[in-house]
């Protein structure tokens, strides 16, 4: 590692929300995933609420509360509110994030989600498993959010895990000017982009934002010789149905350098976090998706001459 790289990832500090060791979905071989916070996209179905804002959040397990009502006592601006069935919540709009609430939770029932890093403690905190990636050809996988929300402490998490020697990947909506894919890929080996829908009404209507960049930048990297999978999350009201594979089925196939896809059925395992977030879950009730329900897509998809994967 040269003196220019240590240098400046010491001094630059980002906000991650979980570092997470020994994952094997987000890339091959045995990786760690770091979760930045920060997304511009509010996709009705995403699974990291936690991630969209770049700030500290607090979340109430009502589980292990044990209703003592310490964080009630110990805010200075009662920021903390009791609701009628017990459940605690912090009113952002008093909170100055000072958390003495979880300092005082002696039952673990509020927790913060989110603190500022270096980018050299995380990387110190990626190379412990060093030994992991070298025998599975593993490394690191940055996700969130949308890591490239936050482009300079991304650029130097690459850049610092490819100087130490460490196996680099992104999983991403795409959603960035391309100026910042063009500062980060030198230091990328794989990228997991999710390209949710290709038409673009139908892809503001659920996730909030144009998909104009993120066709515009997949057809760039197709050209870069990076190697990209593509993955599709499959939602049920939103994109599953054969008009909307075979959409993407088409687009990628033009692509004509990126030829993986991976199909990602519906699952509602980030349901418990908007409520401890105290957010509602906007899918409701939907249950989640079983592999098989989506074996037609992965034939149309094959008829393209892609290959598909079914779960990540």
């Amino acid at each position: 590692m040269d003196g220019n790289s240590a240098q400046s990832d010491v001094a630059l500090a980002g906000w991650v929300f979980n570092i997470q060791r020994y994952s094997v979905h987000d890339g091959p071989g045995i990786r760690t995933t770091v979760f930045l916070k920060g997304c511009p996209l509010r996709c009705l179905w995403c699974d990291n609420p936690e991630s969209q804002l770049i700030e500290t959040q607090f979340v109430f397990w009502d589980d292990r509360c044990i209703r003592c009502g310490n964080c009630l006592a110990i805010c200075p601006l009662s920021a903390v509110v009791e609701e009628a069935d017990g459940r605690k919540r912090i009113n952002p709009e008093q909170c100055d994030l000072c958390g003495l609430c979880v300092d005082q939770c002696y039952a673990g029932a509020l927790e913060q989600v989110g603190r500022s890093m270096t980018a050299t403690e995380v990387l110190a905190r990626v190379e412990e498993d060093r030994p992991f990636y070298d025998e599975s050809g593993g490394g690191m996988t940055l996700s969130g959010g949308e890591p490239l929300a936050q482009p300079q402490f991304a650029y130097e998490l690459l850049k610092g895990a490819r100087a130490r020697g460490i196996r680099t990947a992104i999983e991403t909506s795409g959603f960035a000017p391309w100026h910042m894919w063009e500062r980060v890929l030198p230091h990328l080996d794989l990228i997991l982009y999710d390209l949710k829908e290709v038409d673009p009404e139908r892809h503001e209507r659920f996730t909030g934002v144009t998909n104009e960049p993120i066709l515009h930048n997949l057809k760039w990297l197709a050209g870069t010789g990076k190697a990209v999978v593509v993955r599709r999350p499959v939602i049920r009201g939103y994109n599953d149905n054969p008009e909307s594979i075979h959409a993407l089925g088409r687009f990628v196939q033009e692509l004509k350098t990126i030829h993986e896809i991976d199909l990602l059925p519906y699952h509602r395992l980030g349901q418990s976090k908007y409520k401890r977030l105290g957010q509602e879950y906007a899918m409701g009730d939907e249950p989640t998706m079983k592999n098989e329900e989506v074996n037609g897509y992965r034939d149309i998809l094959l008829s393209y001459g892609l290959s598909v994967k079914i779960g990540g």
